[in-house]
């Protein structure tokens, strides 16, 4: 089965720090994968790095076959990957309606933007209540919420989401993973870096564990959930204490 997005040995460096010492990962289409690991494993790095944000200094990066690797962010926009950032990053001067015609600057289609806004509210009905206020005057919940939706206003092949469940209130958190879920139904393959690794888990295909810069496990999702590291190390569970 070939992959949706693939990396190849990629290394990325820091000036002399290497954050990235070789990692290879795929996705495949109609996936959700997660990416876990500990605050400086790579995760954030290894989605800035698909994204454009960050050239590798070797490896590659390709996308249903075709070389990502060394075009700029605009080009891998333009090619079907949409990234949510860590700390969501709207616009906060600009309304509900201007962060999400942002999303969809790249189309000239104006009943397309029409039929992916109406879309973008269905999922997120706040933000249709919301349309005329400033990005900045939201919730944290909300400018997460306004953040995916931006990015589905590309319709992306692939959606890369970085940490989207931080600083949110567990309610807000269970609403964001189950928009993950439907978005992912809806055909949109998600790469996904998360912290909380059992709300990842539950959600995802499979799973890799990135550790300083390497890939140390990859797995199934419900097979990463069942191991006793796993549970121990990242979900803070006593394996022995669980039936």
């Amino acid at each position: 089965m070939t992959a949706l997005l693939e990396l190849s040995d990629v290394v990325v460096r820091y000036g002399a720090v290497e954050a990235l010492k070789g990692v290879s990962c795929e996705v495949h289409e109609g996936e959700i994968v997660t990416l876990l690991g500990a605050n400086g494993a790579g995760k954030t790095t290894t989605l800035r790095t698909i994204s454009g944000l960050l050239r590798p200094v070797a490896g590659t990066i390709t996308l249903d076959g075709a070389a990502l690797t060394g075009l700029a962010a605009h080009e891998v926009a333009a090619r079907g990957v949409a990234h949510v950032p860590e700390g969501r990053r709207v616009f906060p001067r600009m309304s509900v309606d201007e962060n999400l015609d942002m999303g969809a600057y790249r189309s000239r289609n104006a009943a397309q933007q029409r039929a992916d806004r109406e879309r973008v509210f269905a999922l997120f009905p706040v933000l249709e209540q919301r349309r005329k206020q400033d990005g900045g005057t939201l919730s944290g919940g909300e400018q997460q919420m306004l953040a995916i939706g931006r990015a589905l206003m590309s319709r992306p092949r692939v959606l890369l989401l970085d940490e989207p469940s931080m600083g949110l209130a567990p309610l807000i958190v269970q609403t964001i993973f189950s928009i993950i879920r439907e978005v992912n139904a809806d055909g949109v393959t998600v790469l996904l870096v998360e912290q909380n690794a059992a709300q990842a888990l539950q959600i995802a295909t499979r799973g890799y564990v990135l550790e300083t810069g390497t890939v140390a496990m990859a797995d199934r999702a419900d097979a990463l959930l069942a191991d006793d590291r796993i549970r121990k190390v990242y979900l803070g569970e006593e394996p022995d204490a669980v039936a």
